[in-house]
């Protein structure tokens, strides 16, 4: 399964983290990109 979080604030964040923990394919987006590209 694939998901996409729009928005990596305090809930999109742990939410995107929370579905990737159990195996999901998870794609976050975000207009910070300097947030976006610490995370990678």
């Amino acid at each position: 399964m694939k998901i996409a979080v729009v928005g990596t604030r305090y809930m999109g964040l742990v939410s995107g983290v929370c579905f990737a923990d159990v195996g999901i394919e998870v794609t976050c987006d975000d207009i910070d990109r300097k947030k976006m590209d610490n995370l990678k």
